[in-house]
């Protein structure tokens, strides 16, 4: 149990701070106080702790947790809350945002070497070669020593992400972020990453945690070697902090003894240098430089928080496919690709060579895309390269027909075939897997591109000034009865259009539109004029 220090019987020597190994002992207001987070008794440094014996009044006690609400003390507005929808925000999604995801997500599993002066960085090209980007860790009030242990990149948590993709939100709305701050507290992270429900953490591991998970997300220092592209000229950044970590505010509550709780925090950041080159409105009309942006899901922070201990794979698949998929929906992905970004080139290697290493890769694998496909993220197997023969179970078995007469023709006729869906996986799935291909993801409506109220406008005048054209679109039920006139099931004519047999479903029952390419495809299959 940590120690705390009753400011009503302390005397002020400073004999304690000193001594404290963990740096626990902090001076808030002229008055002391003890971060339960940082303090352990002096375990593993000393048999008894320090400011205990450094008191001459003998002042620090055994901290108590705070029972009852805590008082709502006045402080410095916050900027504004995101999600005012309920579901998405804008977030900033330049190549320096999603890097460094990539680097809180994936850690150890990415190349980092030593540089030069011995630190540990991650670099890798950009822009086919002509550019470079390059990561290193460093704490976030410090000016030098970065990490040069591989250590620092252990240590990171991979919801540190959260935070870093919530800065990236709050930047979209400063006109200049890279010099203004934005301010945000504990109160907001918490609604933000769902944390409010979590009835297992106590007050002050709630702090603990969203502070150390800031510190990370401000870890990061990035260099940038950009080429020019078109009239935007080249530009480098060298050591510049991705987000800088400006102010950490501390809310405290006394007691009748003068012990301080620490029951709020502020965080104060501004971006880094990147921005003016990647988030500048103004230079972005003028062709000078970049504004790109995303739509950040709620939810998917709130996914992360709940599943980042049982699938971490899929959790980075997120991450990595909220970037990917802003490059466009038609996105061929290849399997090598995701299982290296979801666990690592290391792992990948290994289980190409070891038997037991591969079985276990592919059922972490098919259940991590099993996690995405139940939270919207729905795979579209390539029917060429990605056959049912190799595909999971479960997407097999989320073709079954909903009605329970059909169901029992279905498994009726699947056990009469020569190849059941139970069947195990065919001889070498492992390197049929290795060319295999993922078209794309469907991805639910919160994760599409938020649209400003001027875009709107301008959509509907530009609307209102076409004339109407009539429309001759193919309708679900019109599907649905040409099927059943040319005695086909959804199965069947989902193996003769190319697509997923849920696909089919979705379409006669209204909940997904056919394109224009599928409405003529569908015509031609089903011999409709």
């Amino acid at each position: 149990m940590p120690y705390t220090i009753p400011n009503n019987s302390c005397v002020g020597c400073d004999n304690c701070r000193p001594q404290c190994p963990t740096g626990a002992i902090r001076i808030e207001d002229n008055e002391y106080w003890v971060d339960p987070g940082l303090c352990n008794n002096c375990e593993g440094y000393y048999s008894e702790p320090q400011c205990v014996i450094a008191c001459p009044t003998k002042s620090p006690i055994p901290w108590q947790a705070k029972k009852g609400r805590c008082k709502v003390e006045p402080r410095d507005a916050s900027s504004l809350d995101l999600f005012s929808n309920g579901k998405n925000n804008p977030f900033a999604s330049a190549i320096a945002i999603w890097e460094a995801c990539n680097v809180l997500a994936q850690r150890t599993s990415l190349h980092w070497e030593t540089d030069e002066e011995g630190y540990i960085s991650y670099s890798r090209q950009i822009n086919q070669g002509r550019g470079a980007i390059a990561f290193h860790i460093q704490d976030p009030f410090k000016v030098n020593d970065k990490a040069t242990d591989i250590a620092a990149i252990e240590a990171l948590d991979i919801r540190a992400a959260c935070i870093h993709l919530i800065f990236a939100g709050y930047a979209t709305a400063l006109e200049q972020p890279w010099e203004q701050e934005f301010a945000i507290d504990e109160r907001q992270i918490e609604k933000y990453l769902g944390m409010e429900k979590r009835k297992d953490l106590s007050k002050a591991a709630k702090l603990a945690l969203m502070k150390n998970l800031v510190q990370q997300a401000c870890s990061l220092v990035i260099s940038i070697d950009w080429p020019q592209q078109g009239r935007i000229n080249g530009f480098s950044i060298t050591g510049s902090r991705l987000w800088h970590l400006v102010d950490i505010q501390h809310h405290f509550q006394e007691d009748n003894l003068g012990c301080k709780y620490l029951i709020g925090l502020t965080f104060k950041v501004k971006a880094g240098l990147w921005a003016q080159y990647f988030l500048n409105k103004q230079a972005c009309k003028e062709r000078t430089a970049f504004y790109q942006y995303g739509s950040l899901p709620k939810t998917l922070l709130t996914t992360v928080m709940s599943i980042w201990q049982q699938h971490e794979g899929a959790v980075r698949l997120m991450l990595w496919l909220l970037f990917k998929t802003k490059m466009g929906k038609e996105q061929r992905i290849t399997i090598p690709t995701l299982l290296r970004i979801a666990y690592g080139e290391e792992k990948v290697t290994l289980a190409s060579r070891q038997r037991e290493e591969r079985k276990r890769l592919l059922r972490t694998f098919e259940s991590d895309l099993e996690i995405l496909n139940h939270y919207g993220m729905k795979p579209l197997f390539d029917p060429v390269t990605y056959p049912p023969e190799i595909q999971p179970l479960w997407a097999k078995l989320i073709d079954l027909p909903e009605d329970p007469d059909e169901a029992l023709e279905f498994w009726t006729n699947d056990g009469g075939a020569e190849t059941r869906l139970t069947d195990t996986g065919p001889r070498g799935k492992w390197n049929l897997l290795m060319n295999a291909r993922i078209l794309a993801f469907e991805l639910p409506p919160e994760w599409e591109q938020q649209i400003s109220e001027s875009e709107k406008k301008k959509t509907r005048t530009a609307k209102a000034k076409r004339k109407p054209k009539a429309t001759n679109d193919l309708l679900g039920e019109q599907i649905l009865q040409a099927r059943k006139n040319l005695n086909l099931s959804q199965r069947e004519l989902a193996k003769l259009t190319g697509k997923s047999q849920s696909w089919i479903r979705d379409i006669e029952n209204g909940r997904l539109k056919a394109k224009l390419e599928d409405q003529v495809l569908l015509r031609r299959v089903l011999n409709m004029t």
